[in-house]
């Protein structure tokens, strides 16, 4: 993924969730699929990958310092952030509570 293609999915997409790893770290490998479950599980969210190791670029815009990093963003902005530690039920209750505003009346 490039920085343009992160800047065009935040443009796309209402709600995305951004997993932020690299292919060495074995903990984002087995946290990925389940973070990818998860927001599969909200038709609001939209899940996107992205490498860090192969884009630089992107680790500096948007300051990504150790992985994994999750990052939630709504309405193109950073709402909030997850990393290194965090558990699966604090991004279960964001990503309910981020999908029920969107669609409050």
């Amino acid at each position: 993924m490039t920085l343009a293609e992160l800047k065009q999915l935040r443009e796309q997409h209402a709600l995305l969730l951004v997993y932020f790893s690299t292919p060495t770290c074995s903990v984002c490998k087995v946290l990925r699929p389940k973070v990818e479950s998860l927001v599969g599980e909200y038709s609001a969210w939209t899940f996107a990958y992205c490498d860090i190791s192969a884009s630089t670029e992107i680790q500096g815009q948007e300051t990504i310092f150790a992985v994994p990093t999750v990052i939630l963003y709504g309405d193109r902005r950073e709402m909030k952030r997850f990393s290194r530690h965090f558990g699966l039920a604090d991004l279960e209750d964001l990503l309910t509570r981020y999908q029920d505003l969107l669609s409050a009346p």
